[in-house]
């Protein structure tokens, strides 16, 4: 696959792959949802990957959304629909979720919507000293989507989920750390070497341990996780999508205004 938006390399077991596409900050949008199913794909069929890393800029891990494109075909009289969208990055997140190697998240900046949940679906985080997570959905009168409630819930619970999804808060490094959904914080400028020093170490590491560890934790806390996706999530963020609260929400934010939302 020709990767416009993505890099991808193999060095010394560790697979990375890196998000490049700081037009629109990384916003996960159906082309570089297909190069994540991709490489996520690659990834797990390569025995020369060991260990994976996924990454974005210094200035921003991923936008999310691609709210400028919403934007563009609202106000041309178009539809969004995001149903095919919806799908492929659950998949993605899924098989992160389910591949047999070890996946590490590298944070830089913001990670903001889809990129909260992209994050959270790697085993390990390790996040510079300016990270904050953003589950700025409801700005857009959305939900959250990529798993980002399913993966929030298990990580830190009923209560701190909903107060992140209800108000689009920012979540700081230190917060996150704290909160335990956060490995390790790092300064910025060493943030590149901390990860690499990490992954190596586990690709390193006893594989076929950390495979089967992998296989016990999705079976014991995310077993019906393509359920929730599937049955839940879809259909509740098209409900959202198809809303005059979620144009309503798209404009608002790039006419740099407070929405006026009416529930409905």
């Amino acid at each position: 696959m020709d990767l416009q938006k993505l890099q991808y390399v193999v060095e010394d077991g560790v697979g990375v792959v890196t998000m490049n596409y700081p037009k629109n900050l990384n916003a996960i949008d159906e082309q570089m949802a297909d190069e994540l199913l991709y490489v996520v794909d690659a990834c797990e069929k390569d025995p020369a990957v060991k260990v994976v890393v996924i990454k974005g800029m210094p200035k921003a891990f991923s936008a999310g959304g691609d709210i400028g494109y919403f934007y563009n075909v609202i106000q041309e009289g178009g539809e969004v629909n995001m149903d095919s969208l919806f799908d492929k990055v659950g998949n993605v997140t899924n098989g992160l979720k389910r591949m047999s190697k070890l996946v590490i998240a590298q944070v830089s900046g913001a990670a903001a919507g889809a990129g909260v949940s992209l994050a959270f679906s790697a085993d390990f985080v390790v996040c510079a000293d300016n990270a904050k997570f953003i589950m700025a959905f409801v700005n857009l009168g959305l939900v959250p989507d990529t798993g980002g409630t399913y993966l929030l819930v298990k990580s830190l619970g009923a209560q701190k989920a909903m107060e992140l999804c209800a108000t689009g808060r920012p979540l700081k490094a230190a917060e996150a750390k704290e909160a335990g959904i956060v490995y390790d914080v790092v300064p910025a400028e060493e943030l590149d070497d901390a990860v690499m020093k990490l992954a190596k170490k586990f690709a390193a590491g006893p594989l076929l341990s950390y495979k089967n560890i992998k296989k016990q934790i999705y079976q014991a806390s995310f077993f019906d996780y393509k359920k929730y996706l599937d049955e839940c999530e879809i259909p509740t963020q098209s409900e959202c999508a198809a809303s005059k609260d979620f144009i309503e929400g798209v404009k608002a934010f790039i006419e740099k205004r407070k929405a006026e939302f009416k529930g409905e």
